[in-house]
């Protein structure tokens, strides 16, 4: 757990480095920030066009959910999983387009996931919001559940920092990593449930069930659907398995992370 000492100690220079990433990510651009809203928004319209109006897609079979309420509903997975598939793209290639650090015996490596990381979970609070306010106004309307949000997104930042730090390390080894990236995004997209309940999948396909239920981001985009869409209560047992597994995978990342820290000055 040291490089979560380092970070805690040197702070300042993490929150240098995520403001560097949010003002440079859209500079030049004519829209500027505006595109922190418009991509979400025009993804949004592109998947609910082809699997809610066209294949006629929803997450139950209560005839009281409208094709909105599936919306919201994919808006809040695609969110999670932007998170995620973000790390997993772009982390590769992050130790190794900053060779100047790598060679500077006193700078922190880790500074550099960990703000790649800060800055993706800027954009999904940014976009969760946007769903709570889109639920708020055209959707069935925010409960009391919804206070619970924050205990099933707080492990999707943390496997996101702990699969930046294992990306990131390997990405200096194995430079086709990041060639893969869109690959693993892509099978995340459908093996996560944005478009399906985890209802209908146990349901359609048990035997493929039996593999997707340990996906722990499939059990926390679903367990925010229901306690902010449908205002259930989380599950429990759903909620330990993701902190589990989150903490699981921040441990391996900071061990593979230092175990491979003093080869990266060899390679690169």
């Amino acid at each position: 757990m040291e490089i979560i000492f380092t970070l805690l100690g040197r702070r300042d220079l993490f929150w240098q480095f995520l403001s560097r990433n949010l003002k440079t990510r859209h500079r030049g651009s004519w829209l500027g920030s505006f595109w922190l809203l418009a991509n979400p928004l025009l993804m949004l319209s592109l998947y609910v066009f082809a699997f809610g109006i066209v294949f006629g897609g929803r997450f139950t079979d209560s005839p009281d959910e409208s094709t909105l309420d599936y919306a919201l509903g994919v808006f809040i997975g695609l969110n999670v999983l932007g998170l995620v598939s973000g790390v997993i793209g772009t982390s590769p290639g992050i130790i190794i387009s900053h060779p100047n650090f790598v060679r500077k015996v006193v700078f922190p490596l880790e500074i550099l996931p960990a703000a790649l990381t800060g800055a993706l979970a800027y954009d999904l609070l940014i976009g969760f919001g946007l769903s709570l306010l889109g639920i708020a106004i055209w959707g069935p309307g925010l409960g009391i559940s919804c206070l619970f949000a924050p205990i099933l997104i707080a492990p999707v930042l943390i496997i996101g920092f702990g699969l930046s730090l294992i990306f990131s390390a390997l990405g200096v080894f194995i430079r086709d990593l990041g060639m893969l990236g869109s690959f693993f995004g892509l099978s995340l997209l459908y093996a996560s449930g944005v478009f399906y309940s985890a209802e209908k999948a146990k349901e359609m396909a048990p035997q493929i069930w039996t593999f997707l239920q340990w996906n722990p981001l499939l059990q926390i985009i679903d367990g925010l659907r229901q306690i902010v869409l449908w205002g259930g209560q989380p599950d429990w047992w759903t909620v330990g398995y993701a902190w589990l597994f989150a903490i699981g995978i921040l441990l391996l990342g900071c061990y593979s992370f230092q175990r491979l820290r003093p080869a990266f000055g060899d390679v690169i």
